[in-house]
């Protein structure tokens, strides 16, 4: 009888140890680096940089996982970061990354792109973005697009989408179709924010009309994953919408 128990409490054990990784649970990648779980292909990377004027800031990209190729929308603030987290997606993933996309010049979506072109991976980025980076003499992304391109991992597609200036001048939006997912990045504020945080290259006037602009493209987008903070709905781009009245 005692062991029959015996079992019965290794099985329970083994259980608890075999059940994968829930929804919105944390990865944590070392104190400035995590990824939250969004869905069984989809995660949000976290990376963190002390700035003088914000304190410690947060930004996200995201990790779409298909069969056993990945796309990284954004990378970490850093080169090292990046590394890390690249290393994770093959180790932990058994994933081979295909393609990186930035969706700005700022370094919270680029800032690891060295990291990146020294594994070979190929990186896209919307035309414009390519010529401020160069005008810039940050690395720069191997492919451009005009507007919109749609690639394919392991034959899913991810469209990338140029829909005007906003936060910069260059932002763009990627949808995962098959998730219904939106990356707006820093042209969408999560729903706690105050303001349009650092508008130093962005477009103020312009802004209003390119969320709108995102909103009739993607109506039926059911997460959306802003440049900083918690992801969410639609809301999140018509909370941004009411900061700027």
């Amino acid at each position: 009888m005692k062991c029959m128990k015996t079992v019965v409490i290794l099985l329970a054990v083994f259980t608890m140890m075999a059940v994968p990784l829930s929804a919105d649970e944390k990865i944590k990648l070392g104190d400035d680096l995590e990824l939250l779980k969004l869905s069984e292909t989809v995660y949000r990377h976290i990376s963190y940089k002390e700035l003088s004027q914000y304190g410690r800031v947060p930004a996200n990209g995201i990790v779409y996982i298909s069969g056993d190729e990945a796309a990284v929308v954004d990378t970490p603030w850093s080169h090292e970061q990046t590394s890390r987290l690249l290393d994770w997606i093959a180790d932990e993933m058994g994933a081979t990354v295909t393609v990186v996309i930035p969706s700005h010049w700022h370094e919270d979506c680029m800032g690891g792109l060295s990291a990146v072109h020294e594994r070979g991976i190929p990186t896209v980025s919307y035309e414009k973005t390519r010529a401020l980076a160069h005008a810039k003499g940050l690395p720069v992304s191997r492919f451009g697009f005009r507007d919109t391109m749609t690639l394919s991992v392991a034959g899913k597609e991810i469209e990338c989408a140029y829909c005007g200036a906003g936060h910069t001048v260059d932002n763009i939006v990627v949808w995962i179709p098959s998730e219904k997912l939106l990356f707006g990045g820093c042209l969408v504020k999560a729903v706690g924010a105050k303001g349009l945080g650092n508008t130093a290259d962005a477009d103020v006037p312009a802004w209003p009309a390119t969320l709108n602009a995102v909103l009739d493209r993607f109506p039926v987008a059911e997460t959306v994953v802003p440049g900083h903070g918690a992801h969410g709905g639609l809301e999140l781009i018509r909370h941004t919408l009411t900061l700027f009245k």
